[in-house]
């Protein structure tokens, strides 16, 4: 016996009282995903309850694809692959007035809850149905991972409230049971972090308000949270002493993720700590999709998804969600040829940066998988990509005034002094890193058509040579900004390494140049930063920038507390930083791939090499699972593996 069912914009299920899964994940309204679950165990003989919470958003943001008026609720049961019950007429609802609350937290991509507990449901009546535009996909999406956590420390406070520290930052919200007089109030709050007075800051530098309120009846009041929070501390604060509190716990929520399927171990403590900071940040920012950040934007970013995706591959050894992601951006295709920023969801943003990695994901995709009909699937994609950025060609083949957001680097104060005005609209003028971007999106679709033996014209080649002539200052003997400056800043140089655009005699000499620079950048430009080092083979500068004590670097966000990683180097390095943010976590992949130097030498993972580099005096024993099932383990020391096994 199983229940598929989908509901705009959200939905949580419970059989009989007792919860079973929550979802969709978000969807265009064209592909709108929906969820399976196995009921036979929850069901009775006689009669039994389907209840189904269903929540609609209505406010145009990154999470949901609402605003849109489209809403509702449809399910199929299922007894042996048979359809026994859909919803129909005679399904019954009743509005939640219960439950109100501001839509405050974040960018209107969440809002604080205020249960009233005295305020019960009247009647049930008789559902509307209607035609729908909705297709649904092909197949149920994967379901999240819910369930209990306590807190690892609590403390009573004075006024009989209560403090709770969960041990590290987690996804979800709180669960708890109250009594007291009826109209008495009980404040919920949540932080990433305290307040110098020990207090929770539940007002987060990220701008999400998160203050929860539970309006007691008179009797045993229960507090369920619905949408998930981002948070490591909570306080329970009710009106009046006298009100007695208990059972509290976290309801945790995350796509399914094996702690155990991937550990790294070495006999050096800032590494393990920065692959533990990194690790549960892709944990708690892997939701229905790839969260930006699971507390301000919630929404799936395409340049996000660049760094996160490769980390979660080696974190979970599943290529699903990485899948789904690369889908919405295809479908986002709907909106804008040159691919949306945020996939799925109602805020229509581009980032031209973010668009032209595309080829990217679609390479990693296929060299982890072999499967070279979703390559050629997604390969118009690629193409109407570029060639709605070919409209910008100003005629030599360069870009300008690429219309969309351009944006380098973010925040803007970890530019290195880019030397372009990177104003919106754009302004007149040529400059490095969309242009770089570009050539490499234009080869990587050239190496996709080889991969799938489809016949081309190469226009890598002009284009390399074209980027090289306006950019490549032959008496430095590295990149420039833009045309006509004389700046070279860290990330003029570290996209074309990254891509392989540079002459090959001066590969030395850039990457001697952004080594010696460090990571004067942001956390997401780190990724390429560290992948362009590696191509040059300078694994020493890999390595001592994953172990930095420095303020810039990975092990300040655990100096600074940090139990996921942060969205920016520190608290204070952007005005407002969400400390869980999986688009720092370039060290997971930048480990796997290369300071071991496990690398598959055939699609699929068909067959694969280890080529560690490690300093001699460090010794790493590491468990990967691959996407084809089956787990690595290794342990080496310096240049040489001691152990490894299949």
């Amino acid at each position: 016996m199983i229940i598929r069912l989908t509901a705009d914009d959200y939905f949580k299920l419970y059989i009989n009282g007792k919860f079973v899964g929550q979802g969709p994940t978000a969807g265009y309204h064209f592909c709108y995903y929906y969820n399976e679950f196995d009921i036979t165990e929850l069901l009775k003989i006689g009669e039994n309850e389907i209840l189904v919470h269903n929540y609609y958003q209505g406010v145009i943001n990154r999470v949901w694809n609402s605003g849109d008026y489209r809403m509702g609720m449809i399910a199929d049961v299922i007894a042996d692959e048979k359809v026994i019950l859909s919803t129909d007429e005679s399904w019954l609802y009743a509005p939640l007035k219960s439950i109100t609350g501001e839509c405050n937290i974040g960018y209107e991509t969440g809002y604080s809850e205020c249960v009233d507990s005295r305020v019960a449901i009247k009647e049930f009546i008789p559902c509307l149905t209607k035609d729908t535009d909705y297709t649904f996909a092909d197949a149920p999406s994967v379901n999240l991972s819910v369930y209990e956590k306590k807190a690892t420390e609590i403390k009573n406070l004075n006024g009989g409230g209560i403090f709770l520290d969960f041990g590290q930052e987690i996804t979800g919200t709180l669960n708890l049971t109250a009594e007291g007089k009826s109209g008495e109030r009980v404040l919920i709050r949540y932080g990433e972090e305290l307040n110098d007075d020990g207090t929770v800051r539940y007002q987060t530098r990220c701008y999400c308000n998160y203050e929860d309120t539970l309006i007691l009846n008179g009797k045993e009041s229960k507090f369920k949270g619905y949408d998930y929070k981002a948070f490591r501390y909570a306080e329970v604060l009710p009106e009046s002493p006298e009100i007695s509190i208990k059972d509290i716990t976290a309801s945790v929520r995350h796509y399914p993720f094996d702690d155990t399927a991937c550990t790294i171990k070495s006999s050096n403590e800032v590494l393990d700590a920065v692959f533990n900071i990194c690790k549960n940040g892709v944990k708690f920012g892997s939701q229905d999709i790839f969260v930006d950040c699971p507390s301000r934007e919630k929404g799936q970013y395409a340049g996000d998804l660049t760094v996160t995706s490769a980390s979660h591959i080696y974190l979970t050894g599943d290529i699903r969600l990485m899948q789904k992601a690369i889908t919405n951006q295809a479908q986002s295709q709907a909106v804008s040829d040159g691919i949306l920023a945020v996939t799925p969801g109602s805020y229509m943003q581009e980032i031209a940066d973010y668009s032209l990695q595309f080829p990217i994901l679609l390479l990693r995709h296929y060299m982890h998988t072999g499967d070279t009909e979703f390559l050629r699937e997604m390969l118009p994609v690629s193409e109407k990509m570029l060639a709605h950025f070919k409209q910008f060609d100003r005629g030599d083949g360069m870009l300008e005034r690429v219309d969309t957001w351009n944006l380098v680097d973010w925040p803007d104060n970890l530019r290195d002094n880019y030397d372009f005005a990177l104003t919106t609209p754009i302004g007149a003028g040529c400059h490095n890193v969309i242009n770089a971007f570009y050539v490499g999106a234009v080869s990587q679709t050239e190496q996709i058509k080889d991969i799938l033996g489809i016949p081309y014209e190469n226009k890598s080649r002009a284009l390399k040579e074209k980027f090289n002539s306006i950019f490549f200052d032959e008496n430095q003997g590295k990149y420039v900004d833009s045309e006509g400056s004389s700046h070279a800043s860290l990330h003029a140089n570290v996209i074309p390494l990254y891509y392989g655009l540079e002459p090959k005699s001066s590969t030395d000499n850039i990457a001697d140049f952004i080594a010696k620079k460090g990571v004067v950048c942001g956390v997401y430009m780190s990724y390429f930063y560290l992948k362009a080092l590696a191509k040059a083979g300078r694994y020493d500068a890999v390595w001592n920038t994953l172990v930095s004590k420095s303020t810039t670097s990975w092990y300040n966000m655990v100096k600074e507390g940090g139990t996921t990683c942060f969205e920016a180097w520190g608290v204070d390095q952007k005005f407002n930083t969400s400390l869980c943010h999986p688009w720092a976590s370039a060290p997971v992949s930048v480990i796997v791939e290369d300071v071991l130097g496990l690398t598959p030498t055939a699609p699929g993972w068909e067959d694969y090499t280890f080529n560690p580099h490690i300093p001699e005096d460090v010794s790493i024993t590491a468990t990967i699972p691959l996407v084809n099932g089956k787990t690595a383990k290794v342990t080496a020391r310096g240049t040489k593996v001691l152990d490894a096994i299949e």
